[in-house]
C-alpha cells in the first residue's frame, strides 16, 4: 500500500498521492475504526475536523467531515485554518473521541496530510494508527468505497457544526502563561507564522498588551511563497530584516501548522528549539516552582540533562515523534517535554508540540529577566554549556529500513568518533553515538519525507563539524540540501 502512517500522521504530495479519492478512503477507515472500537454505550461519536493554510487542504477537511456524517459521527469542522494544538485543545475539550487535522506541518509546499488525534488531545498512538491501516486494507480488500453524504443535508440533519475553535484555546492558553508579566515588559515583537494557521494567534494573545506587535507573512498563501514552513534559521530572512526595521526586541516563528517554534534576537542570532526549551525549563522551576519528569527526544539536547541534574529532575530519552512525548506525559508528572524541531509542551497543557505557547513562555522569560534575548542565552552558554548544535538532511531515493541501518552503523563502529571515546551506542531511532563529554552525532531517517538526518551537538563549531564529517562518511548516501 502507499498510504501509511508515519512519524505524524499520513503525509503525500498533492494529487500524486494525496487526493481526494485516498483522503476519503483514509477518513472512512477511521470513521471503521471509530465505531468499530471507541464507540460505548450506543452513544453517538463525535470528531472534530480542522485544517491549515495549504492549497485544498479546506476541501480535504470537508471531504472528510462529509464521510464521518455519512457513517453517523458527528463532524465539529472549525469554520477556519487553526494551528494543530487550537484543534488538539478542541478535541478535549469536547470530549471528542478523535480528531482530524488536515496539515502537512512544516514539509514543503507540494505535501499535505492528514493527522489523527485522540481523545486525549494528542497525536493518535501507533497501535491507534495500525489499526485504521488494519481498516484501510479491509476497504481494499472488499473493494468498498467510503460512505458519503451531501454537505449541506448533513448540516441541516447536525451532523456536520462548524466553529470558532481560537477563543477557547486562547483562553487555556492565558492560564498557562502569564500575560501582564509579557505586558509590563513592553516588548516589541514580530511574529511570523509563515503563511501557516498560526496566523493571528500571537497578535490577537497580546492585543490588549502594552507590547508593539508586528505581523509578518500572515495573509493566505498556500504556496508559502516556496519556502518550507518551517522555523529554521534559513528560512527567516524576512524575520530577521524585520526585526532590524522595527528595532525589535525578539521574532517569534511558528511552522506550518503552529506546533514548532523558532525565535530571532534582536541581532537576528537564530535561538533553536533546545534553547527555547533549556530556557522553559529553567525557567519553569527557577520562578515558577515547578518540579515534574524533564521528557526529551533523542535528538534533543544534552544541556537538559545538566538542567535536570542540577534540580535532582527524573529525565527520560524517546523516539523522535511527538507521540512518544505524549505517552509520557499522559502516564506520569512531566514538568515539560519536546523535541529538536520545535515541538514542545508544558505541564497543565495538552500533551500536543504548542509553538503559540512556547512564543508566548518565551516573551514571558524576556519580560521576567527585563534583559535582552541574547544576554540570557549567553548565561545559559555560560551556565549549561558550551553546546554547538547542528543538523544536515540528504535526501534519498527510497525509504530506509531504519532498524536495519542502525544496526550496520552500530555494528561497524569504531572506538572513537572525532577523536573522543565513543560511550554509548544507542539504536532506538537510528543510532545515536554518544561521547564521554557528553557530545553526540545522531543519524536517522525521516519518518515524514525521504530524508536521511544527521545530527551533531559538541562543544564548538569544530567539533561538530568533525561529529558530521564522520557521520557522512558512514552513511555514504544522498546529496546534502
Amino acid at each position: 500500500m502507499s498510504i501509511r502512517f508515519g512519524t505524524d500522521g499520513w503525509r503525500a504530495v498533492i494529487a500524486e498521492t494525496f487526493t481526494f479519492a485516498n483522503l476519503r478512503l483514509v477518513a472512512q477507515a477511521v470513521a471503521d475504526y471509530i465505531n468499530n472500537e471507541l464507540v460505548t454505550n450506543g452513544n453517538t461519536p463525535e470528531i472534530v475536523i480542522g485544517y491549515d493554510t495549504r492549497f485544498l487542504s479546506d476541501r480535504f477537511a470537508s471531504e472528510v467531515s462529509r464521510v464521518m456524517a455519512a457513517n453517523g459521527i458527528v463532524a465539529w469542522q472549525t469554520r477556519t485554518d487553526t494551528p494543530t494544538p487550537a484543534l488538539s485543545y478542541n478535541v478535549k475539550a469536547k470530549d471528542a473521541c478523535a480528531g482530524v487535522m488536515i496539515t502537512a506541518s512544516h514539509n514543503p509546499p507540494r505535501y499535505n496530510g492528514f493527522k489523527l488525534k485522540s481523545q486525549h488531545g494528542g497525536s493518535a498512538s501507533p497501535e491507534a494508527c495500525k489499526r485504521v491501516e488494519h481498516y484501510l486494507e479491509r476497504l481494499q480488500i472488499e473493494a468498498r468505497g467510503p460512505n458519503m453524504v451531501d454537505y449541506q443535508r448533513a448540516q441541516d440533519d447536525d451532523m456536520i457544526r462548524r466553529f470558532y475553535p481560537s477563543w477557547s484555546y486562547y483562553e487555556h492558553l492565558s492560564e498557562l502563561v502569564d500575560l501582564d508579566t509579557i505586558s509590563e515588559g513592553e516588548l516589541r515583537i514580530v511574529a511570523d507564522p509563515m503563511f501557516g494557521s498560526g496566523r493571528g494567534a500571537i497578535r490577537e494573545m497580546l492585543g490588549r498588551s502594552r507590547c508593539y506587535i508586528r505581523e509578518i507573512r500572515g495573509y493566505m498563501n498556500p504556496g508559502f511563497e516556496g519556502i518550507h514552513p518551517e522555523p529554521i534559521r534559513q528560512h527567516l530572512d524576512m524575520l530577521a530584516a524585520t526585526i532590524q526595521q522595527e528595532h525589535a526586541d525578539v521574532g517569534i516563528a511558528t511552522d506550518g501548522d503552529a506546533d514548532r517554534v523558532g525565535a530571532l534576537d534582536s541581532k537576528g542570532n537564530f535561538v533553536d528549539p533546545h534553547t527555547i526549551m533549556s530556557l522553559a525549563l529553567l525557567h519553569l522551576v527557577e520562578q515558577r516552582g515547578w518540579t515534574g519528569d524533564v521528557v526529551k527526544t533523542v535528538s534533543t539536547t544534552a544541556m537538559l540533562n545538566r538542567i535536570a541534574s542540577k534540580y535532582n529532575l527524573p529525565i527520560y530519552e524517546t523516539p523522535v515523534g511527538f507521540n512518544h512525548i505524549a505517552d509520557h506525559m499522559l502516564r506520569g508528572d512531566v514538568l515539560i517535554g519536546g523535541e529538536e524541531s520545535g515541538g514542545i509542551s508544558i505541564k497543565g497543557h495538552i500533551p500536543e508540540g504548542d509553538g503559540v505557547l512556547m512564543g508566548l513562555l518565551l516573551l514571558e522569560i524576556i519580560a521576567t529577566h527585563r534583559t535582552p534575548l541574547h544576554e540570557i542565552v549567553e548565561q545559559l552558554q555560560r551556565d549549561y554549556g558550551p553546546t554547538v548544535y547542528r543538523r544536515d538532511d540528504f535526501y534519498i531515493n527510497e525509504r530506509v529500513d531504519k532498524n536495519i541501518m542502525a544496526n550496520r552503523l552500530a555494528e561497524n563502529a569504531s572506538a572513537t568518533l572525532a577523536g573522543q571515546t565513543i560511550k554509548n551506542i544507542g539504536t532506538a531511532d537510528g543510532v545515536k553515538f554518544t561521547l564521554d563529554d557528553g557530545s553526540w552525532l545522531l543519524i536517522r531517517p525521516s519518518g515524514t519525507e525521504p530524508v536521511l538526518r544527521v545530527y551533531a551537538e559538541g562543544t564548538s563549531d569544530d567539533m561538530v563539524d568533525a561529529m558530521l564529517a564522520e557521520g557522512k562518511v558512514m552513511v555514504g548516501i544522498g546529496v546534502a540540501r
